[in-house]
């Protein structure tokens, strides 16, 4: 057995990584909870392609734990007798006894048994690695290599190439007008295609999430990491659900849930409790509504493009220069409220997109408190739905919203 060399992190340690991941967050904060540097959390994460398998099941207890080892060890030093120790940590006197035989240090030339030695040697014998399909099957490799990479052949055989394809650097997905030729197939349509094509030989099985892991997992060896620039996603990593939803949605708390807003919101007796939204033309252009829900008066919001539209790339979590960013949007909303009195702004009631994502500095500036809407329920905010429908005759799709000025965005009395 070769030597451990500086101790590892556990396994628990590992396996409390995970839920943290599940929970939505970054790898880098995950690390931090857990008490390992973000170089771990990240290499962690990487080598598992995102997927944490089994780690998220919590050890049997027929197995001894890091801190059972602990005591045997403090134990053991002290002169303690197995049964003894046994007795102490409620194990059987034969499980301390292999234990301490199994699992002791012999690099000093003498049986030393060490809690963290004993650790390391429990976890390498316990994996038992299996050998993939992919790997020990060349005809079913090659099966499921050629239609994810979507080689197409014409009526003579010959392979027909597409465009050339961006090169894969191992991070990120590549920008979708450089992903491979969209002929590839999907993982679960390779699986089900082996059942008509090998009706009869069992040894041409293989399930889509077996495909999925002997891409991710750079472990398993088994298919070119290139591959997943040929999914549809051109995913190199997989992310959490939670993650997922997180980012969408990361600036909506409980604390601003329409379930939160005052009742009086609700039966349209008190005024100045509003409804907005924005409407999205040409060229990434929009202008934003807001409808008192008592008086149905409307209001427009002029959106100016920022100072550099047009002229520079557009760049990955670059500044938002179409004139809708979070910043420019809480600005705009801020010189359209100081126009009314305060008594006319009690609430804002805004669907979840990200625009409003400033909305606290806008609060703090305004005074007015801001609401979101709960996911897929527009009917939360019917009146701003329905005038927004109404405006849609005079700022049709297909117009370039930025052509309207500020003057030209007044108040409309709309009923």
């Amino acid at each position: 057995m070769r030597s451990p060399g500086a101790p590892s992190h556990r396994r628990e340690i590992e396996r409390l990584f995970w839920k943290q991941i599940a929970t939505g967050i970054t790898s880098e904060r995950a690390a931090e909870a857990v008490g390992v540097s973000q170089a771990v959390g990240t290499r962690w994460f990487r080598h598992n392609g995102g997927m944490p398998l089994s780690m998220l099941s919590p050890i049997s207890g027929r197995y001894l734990s890091f801190a059972e080892r602990e005591e045997i060890g403090l134990l053991s030093s002290q002169g303690i007798g197995v049964r003894e120790i046994a007795r102490r940590i409620r194990r059987s006197p034969s499980t301390v006894c292999r234990e301490l035989t199994r699992n002791a240090a012999t690099r000093g030339g003498k049986l030393e048994y060490r809690a963290s030695v004993a650790q390391w040697k429990a976890e390498l014998v316990a994996k038992r690695p299996k050998p993939s399909k992919l790997v020990t099957n060349p005809q079913l490799h090659h099966y499921v290599q050629d239609r994810l990479e979507g080689k197409v052949r014409g009526t003579d055989g010959r392979e027909i190439c597409g465009p050339r394809p961006a090169p894969f650097i191992g991070r990120n997905k590549p920008h979708r007008g450089d992903r491979k030729w969209v002929n590839g197939w999907s993982p679960e349509q390779i699986s089900r295609r082996l059942q008509i094509d090998f009706p009869d030989d069992e040894s041409m099985r293989i399930s889509h999430e077996a495909i999925y892991q002997a891409l991710y997992i750079q472990g398993r060896g088994a298919l070119k990491r290139e591959l997943v620039s040929c999914l549809r996603t051109g995913r190199a990593l997989r992310v959490p659900r939670a993650r997922a939803r997180a980012k969408a949605w990361a600036h909506v708390s409980e604390d601003v849930m329409i379930s939160s807003r005052p009742a009086e919101a609700q039966d349209r007796a008190v005024p100045g409790h509003w409804e907005g939204d924005l409407i999205i033309g040409l060229n990434r252009s929009a202008i934003g509504t807001l409808v008192e829900r008592s008086s149905r008066f409307t209001m427009l919001v002029h959106l100016p493009r920022e100072e550099g539209y047009g002229l520079m790339p557009r760049t990955k979590n670059g500044p938002a220069l179409a004139g809708y960013g979070a910043v420019t949007m809480a600005n705009a909303l801020r010189e359209t409220v100081t126009d009314m009195p305060a008594q006319l702004w009690r609430s804002l009631t805004w669907d979840r997109g990200k625009e409003l994502s400033d909305h606290a500095r806008f609060t703090v500036e305004s005074g007015v408190k801001v609401f979101f809407a709960d996911p897929h329920s527009p009917w939360q905010r019917g009146t701003n739905e329905n005038t927004n429908g109404l405006l849609r005759q005079y700022f049709p799709k297909s117009t370039d919203l930025s052509r309207w000025s500020a003057r030209e965005s007044r108040p409309l009395p709309i009923r």
